[in-house]
C-alpha cells in the first residue's frame, strides 16, 4: 500500500500484536475504526467497528466491515477492544468507558493516540478506569492497554460513559433560546462565529427548496427557518452522524411549527449531492479527521453546491478569509459577490448561471 495511506496511530495501535506482546483473538471490536495499511496487513476477519464519520464509514463498509451503533454496544461481548479516541476530552472518556464495558472478562482494551493529540492525557484516563495498564511508545504515538488481570472502576466507568451524552445548551443566540448538543461535535457548546455571521445576512426572500451543506447540529438551518418565511422544504447534509442526530432533534419543533418538511442525510457532501435546490447555505469544513487544513474539502463543497443548484439558484457561503475558494466559485457560478468580510471570515453570495 502506498506510504500516503500509513496511519501512525493505527500502526501504534497494532504494534503490541506485531511485537508479540499481545495475542490477536478471533473477535474484536474497533471503536472509531479507520482503514489503514497496518490493518490491511493483519486482515479484517472477526473485526466489527464503529465510525460516525461518513467518508471513513463508507471506506470500512466497502471492505466488508460491519459497523455497530456506538451508543448501543453489547456488554462484555469482545475479548479485544481497539480504540482510536478523538481529541475532545469528554467524548474520548466516554469512548474509553464504553470500551471497558464492551470488553469480556479477562479481555484487553488497547488504545493509541498521537503524542501531539493528547496521548498522555488519554493514557492517564485509562489508568483511572483500569488498575492494570501497560504502555509503549512507537511512531510518535503512545499505545497503552489493559492487562489480563486488570480491574475496572465501575463507578467511574458509568460516570464517564455519560460524559458525552446529548444535553440541552442554553443559548440566547439560537432561535428558541437553546439547542440540543453533545461534546465532540463541531461548536458543541456555542454558536460558531462564522455561522452566526452568515445567518445575520441571510435574505428573508430565500424561497423554495433549501439545503444546508455541512449542517452540524443545525444552527444555520434553524436560522433559515426563523428568517426566511418562504422556505418550502429544508434538507440537511452532514458527515458526522452524531451531529446529524442532534440537528434532526433541534429542527423537529420549529419545522413542525412552520409546517416545513425537513429531511436529514448522513452524507459525504464532498462526493456530490444528487438532489436539486433553489438555494444552499454552507459553512464548509476545512478539517477532516486530522488537524491539518484541508481547503480541498471546501472546494469540493462548492463544486457540489454548484451541481446541486437549479439555474439561478443561490449559494450563501461563509469561510475563513485566507482559504483559496475563488477559483472554485468562479468555475461553478456565473456571478460571485463578496457580501462581507469581518473577523477573519468572508461571506460570498454566488448565483448559478
Amino acid at each position: 500500500m502506498p506510504a500516503a495511506h500509513r496511519d501512525p496511530a493505527l500502526d501504534a495501535l497494532l504494534y503490541p500484536f506485531d511485537a508479540g506482546l499481545l495475542r490477536w483473538p478471533e473477535r474484536c471490536l474497533f471503536l472509531r475504526a479507520r482503514e489503514g495499511a497496518a490493518l490491511h496487513a493483519r486482515g479484517w476477519h472477526g473485526v466489527v467497528g464503529t465510525q460516525p464519520f461518513k467518508p471513513e464509514a463508507e471506506r470500512l463498509q466497502r471492505l466488508g466491515l460491519e459497523l455497530l451503533d456506538e451508543d448501543a454496544l453489547p456488554a462484555a461481548g469482545f475479548p479485544l477492544v481497539l480504540v482510536l479516541p478523538p481529541r475532545q476530552r469528554e467524548e474520548a472518556r466516554a469512548l474509553l468507558a464504553k470500551a471497558c464495558a464492551a470488553v469480556a472478562p479477562g479481555g484487553t482494551v488497547v488504545v493509541a493516540v498521537a503524542n501531539d493529540e493528547g496521548a498522555k492525557s488519554r493514557e492517564a484516563d485509562l489508568k483511572q478506569l483500569s488498575a492494570g495498564v501497560s504502555t509503549a511508545s512507537k511512531y510518535h504515538c503512545r499505545v497503552f492497554w489493559t492487562t489480563a488481570a486488570a480491574t475496572t472502576d465501575a463507578a467511574l466507568q458509568a460516570q464517564w460513559a455519560r460524559a458525552d451524552a446529548p444535553r440541552m445548551q442554553a443559548c440566547a443566540e439560537v432561535p428558541g433560546g437553546g439547542f440540543r448538543t453533545r461534546p465532540g461535535v463541531f461548536a458543541w457548546d456555542r454558536v460558531d462565529a462564522a455561522s452566526a455571521m452568515l445567518a445575520a445576512v441571510l435574505p428573508a426572500d430565500l424561497s423554495g427548496r433549501i439545503a444546508d451543506l455541512g449542517a452540524g447540529w443545525g444552527y444555520l438551518s434553524l436560522e433559515v427557518l426563523a428568517r426566511c418565511p418562504k422556505v418550502a422544504s429544508l434538507d440537511l447534509f452532514e458527515a458526522d452522524a452524531r451531529a446529524l442526530a442532534l440537528a434532526e432533534a433541534n429542527l423537529a419543533g420549529p419545522a413542525r411549527a412552520r409546517s416545513v418538511p425537513v429531511q436529514v442525510h448522513w452524507h459525504d457532501v464532498a462526493a456530490g449531492v444528487e438532489e436539486r435546490f433553489d438555494a444552499i447555505v454552507c459553512n464548509p469544513p476545512f478539517h477532516a479527521l486530522g488537524r491539518g487544513e484541508r481547503p480541498d474539502l471546501g472546494r469540493a463543497f462548492i463544486a457540489a453546491a454548484a451541481r446541486a443548484l437549479r439555474p439561478g439558484g443561490q449559494l450563501w457561503l461563509v469561510a475563513n478569509r485566507h482559504l483559496p475558494y475563488e477559483d472554485a466559485l468562479g468555475a461553478g457560478f456565473g456571478q460571485v459577490d463578496a457580501v462581507a468580510q469581518q473577523g477573519g471570515f468572508k461571506i460570498v453570495r454566488a448565483v448559478k448561471a
